[in-house]
């Protein structure tokens, strides 16, 4: 009993070893909408966070918000936005394309990564498939250390900027749940695997419509 103890103490360690490096690693790009470091990115990268009946849910209509806020504030000319699109009948980035556009962002400076299917995905493809070099990351800050962790490993110079607008439902869950999503991705990111799915190139500074309605780049 004392050695299985010791051991679960072990694991217990390694897991918050992990997650307290990852968050130190990167706390220092975290940033806000006015720093001039955000400055000629090539894009605002914003992650998917889930649709409801076709719309953005509340976390990712925050993540939104914050990436036309950026835009707004020329911090970049193009936007990636980067979810699941796998299957037919759940167009995650087609939702986020559409809020966009319903703000008035023109729909040819805003691309569409079908096949961002997970954080490390995501930005795996913001580099191969749309050969951003400086990106400016959006998401909430539970989840931005893991995604400028993975940008890091993958140099790609990386900023992020938090999208806590409001109080989500179930925050606790997904808190705990992404200390274990920090560590798988902390070993992934020393394998550096390709992403799932890779397929043609579209340079960022090229035209977004090009993405359009595509299953999978």
């Amino acid at each position: 009993m004392k050695k299985v103890l010791k051991i679960i103490c072990v694991i217990i360690m390694i897991i918050l070893l992990i997650n307290v490096y990852m968050i130190l690693t990167v706390s220092n790009k975290i940033t806000d909408l006015d720093n001039q470091k955000l400055k000629e990115a090539d894009c605002i990268l914003i992650l998917g966070a889930g649709i409801v009946n076709n719309r953005p849910s509340p976390m990712l209509e925050d993540r939104l918000l914050t990436g036309f806020e950026l835009y707004d504030n020329k911090i970049s000319s193009r936007i990636l936005v980067s979810g699941d699109h796998i299957n037919d009948d759940y167009n995650e980035v087609k939702a986020m394309k559409n809020y966009l556009i319903e703000k008035g962002i023109p729909s040819e400076i805003i691309f569409m990564d079908h096949a961002g299917i997970s954080s490390y995905d995501s930005i795996y493809r913001a580099k191969e498939i749309y050969k951003a070099k400086k990106v400016v990351i959006v998401t909430q800050k539970y989840h931005l250390y893991r995604a400028l962790y993975i940008a890091k490993t993958l140099n790609i110079e990386a900023y992020g900027v938090i999208a806590d607008k409001n109080i989500y439902n179930n925050q606790i869950k997904r808190d705990i749940r992404e200390i274990f999503a920090r560590v798988k991705d902390f070993f992934k990111c020393i394998n550096k695997p390709q992403s799932t799915y890779l397929g043609e190139v579209y340079p960022i500074s090229g035209n977004g419509n090009k993405t359009n309605d595509k299953h999978i780049n």
